[in-house]
């Protein structure tokens, strides 16, 4: 019987494996990666003068290669390892991680690529500021963005750590170090443009390889994924390939589900990417293009989570990583030898190069575009001093994400990316939204929907089981679910239009007549 062969083949995986030790390979092709961006980073540089070349390469970039540059800035290492991981140890559940990171972008392709495009220039808040008084709303808002930022830096930072640890077995301060400055330098002196091809040539690799790890999987199971699920069923039972083996609570999964959804419309480094095209059409051609390479890419990551759970097994897998992580590379290993382990490593370890550079970038344009010139400035624009600011901003961002990267070492960080998706859902969706559909919608509803959401996000996902009781071992959570999405959304949601209601604002009004000109048609766009 095919299957009973499949499965002796599984059980003779040597226990021993290379990770943890200096692999030459992933060494020299990461070394390659970062040599091949830093010389993309010099062209970039001589070519990004102004703001509109930093902030958005020059509005250049076209519809297709902004989609493969949001797909390189999205596919994080996370969504690799992680999502692959889950698949391997958990089962069917852990693709609501997938599919939650997916259906995200339709709801940015119809509802907010066009309107960001024509209302902003440099940062979300420009949209919601729009029809808005400035100053109250780009503090509330770079607040919001910043969280955002800097939890999903903690996450990308003590991951690069950890992988570099476990792949090449250099020493974790070494890795989060070479990480901080090698993304500095692609932002400091590239901007956008650098940027943008480090995640394009990343999302190429990334795609490339996780493709010929499938087919390498797939060929040991004769091309039929109906063999791989016959065999994960006769190894590790039917519930694995059922749904409820990992989330039991309905109200979690849609929590969780929403953050996921909704958070892609809010995380500041994806919005900003809809600024370097030249037009609200090719804005979501990009979106579209995104969609297609994210959508296949996770239909990869379920192939590998349960190829790696029957041909490398579920005790090898969480015996090297509790969490499962490294389920990808030990498959990679199993189907392909050292050396193709070697490529998928330094690929992985290349994608969080990109996310990070992508984050810098959108937290240095927070600070200088929304802060600098529209709160100190008062909106009076010098572009030498708003650069000036901004690489300044890089610089100090670079140092950050460096410290956060070496004060949680060794922690758990899986709820840093959940909290920065709820805090992208709860602070910024709502305001976004709500700014460009609502005619009623005021200054202090924006104010007080950012603030609520954003501090809600954060005191309910302290009170959760993932931190009260995972981290700081007390024995039942105040705050019953993982994700705090459910409540801290809606009640952004509640509170932007009660008090916007309460204090309403005819000016803002009055606005959103020739705000729907612009947003719908793109007159007077940049």
């Amino acid at each position: 019987m095919l299957t009973s062969s499949l499965l002796l083949q599984a059980s003779a995986l040597p226990a021993a494996s290379t990770l943890g030790t200096a692999n030459p390979v992933s060494i020299i092709m990461f070394f390659l990666f970062v040599l091949i961006t830093l010389y993309i980073t010099y062209w970039a540089a001589k070519k990004t003068k102004t703001g509109s070349e930093f902030y958005a390469a020059g509005r250049n970039i076209s519809g297709f290669q902004n989609g493969l540059a949001l797909a390189g800035d999205y596919m994080s290492a996370a969504s690799f390892l992680g999502i692959a991981g889950m698949v391997a140890t958990k089962g069917y559940d852990g693709l609501i991680y997938s599919i939650g990171f997916l259906v995200g972008w339709p709801l940015i392709m119809f509802l907010i690529a066009e309107p960001l495009r024509n209302l902003g220039k440099y940062t979300f808040a420009d949209v919601v500021a729009y029809r808005l008084q400035q100053r109250p709303i780009r503090i509330v808002s770079s607040v919001g963005s910043l969280l955002t930022i800097a939890f999903y830096l903690i996450a990308q930072m003590v991951g690069a750590g950890g992988l570099i640890k476990t792949l090449f077995g250099l020493q974790y301060e070494l890795a989060v170090v070479v990480v901080g400055c090698v993304m500095t330098a692609y932002v400091l002196f590239g901007g956008m443009l650098a940027t943008t091809w480090v995640q394009i040539i990343k999302a190429v690799l990334l795609l490339s390889g996780a493709t010929v790890l499938v087919i390498l999987s797939l060929a040991t199971f004769n091309f039929s994924p109906a063999n791989l699920f016959q065999s994960v069923a006769d190894k590790y039972g039917e519930a694995m390939l059922s749904p409820g083996g990992f989330i039991t609570n309905p109200f979690d999964a849609l929590s969780l589900g929403l953050a996921l959804m909704l958070g892609t419309a809010g995380l500041p480094h994806i919005l900003m990417r809809f600024y370097t095209v030249p037009d609200a059409k090719a804005a979501r051609k990009s979106v579209f293009v995104a969609t297609g390479f994210i959508g296949y890419f996770y239909i990869l990551t379920f192939f590998i989570g349960f190829s790696a759970m029957v041909l490398v097994g579920k005790p090898i897998i969480e015996g090297i990583d509790k969490g499962g992580n490294m389920a990808a590379l030990l498959l990679a290993e199993q189907t392909g030898g050292t050396a193709f382990l070697g490529f998928i490593a330094a690929v992985a370890f290349a994608t969080i190069l990109a996310v990070v550079a992508g984050l810098t970038l959108s937290g240095a344009s927070s600070i200088s575009h929304d802060l600098y010139v529209h709160v100190f400035q008062k909106g009076v624009s010098n572009e030498k001093g708003e650069m000036k600011v901004a690489k300044r901003a890089t610089v100090a961002l670079g140092i950050l994400s460096i410290v956060l990267g070496l004060v949680f070492k060794g922690q758990n960080v899986a709820f840093m990316v959940g909290l920065a998706f709820s805090i992208a859902a709860s602070a910024n969706f709502p305001a976004l939204l709500m700014s460009i559909i609502w005619k009623k919608f005021t200054t202090q509803g924006a104010v007080w929907s950012i603030a609520t959401g954003a501090t809600l996000s954060l005191v309910l996902i302290v009170l959760s089981p993932t931190i009260w009781v995972d981290i700081l071992q007390n024995s039942e959570a105040i705050f019953p679910l993982k994700n705090p999405a459910l409540v801290s959304m809606s009640a952004a949601f509640l509170t932007g239009i009660v008090v916007s209601l309460v204090n309403p604002e005819p000016e803002a009004a009055e606005k959103f007549e020739s705000e729907k000109l612009r947003t719908y048609l793109g007159i007077g766009a940049e």
